[in-house]
């Protein structure tokens, strides 16, 4: 019976551990988020028209204007079914601070962000 014991609590222990170092990860390779600065979360389905001069302009506003507390830009997709989450990566691979993800990896940073400590 201790035997069990032991091997159910080292089992939830990994778990956790794993979960933790998982959780890390995440949060450090996808959104390399501060405590400090707004960031700003673009939800979009079909918009290929549209979103390439909608984040050109609002990068434009980080990057050179005055909006120095503007950190990012996560642009959640939709699950579109035109070319929109294709020319927002392609944006993403120009500028640091454009982050392109799908709705469920921006639900996990967002359920995460209580995590993050200051």
């Amino acid at each position: 019976m201790e035997f069990l014991l032991n091997t159910i609590f080292w089992t939830l222990a990994l778990y956790g551990l794993f979960e933790i170092i998982k959780t890390i990860i995440y949060i450090s390779t996808y959104t390399k988020m501060q405590p400090d600065g707004i960031y700003i979360i673009i939800a979009v389905k079909n918009q290929e028209e549209k979103i390439e001069g909608f984040l050109r302009s609002t990068l434009f506003k980080i990057l050179y204007g005055k909006e120095e507390y503007l950190k990012n830009i996560i642009v959640a997709d939709l699950k579109s079914t035109d070319k929109t989450k294709e020319i927002a990566k392609k944006l993403s691979n120009d500028y640091e601070c454009l982050k392109v993800l799908n709705w469920r990896e921006c639900k996990d940073i967002m359920d995460n962000i209580n995590d993050i400590k200051e």
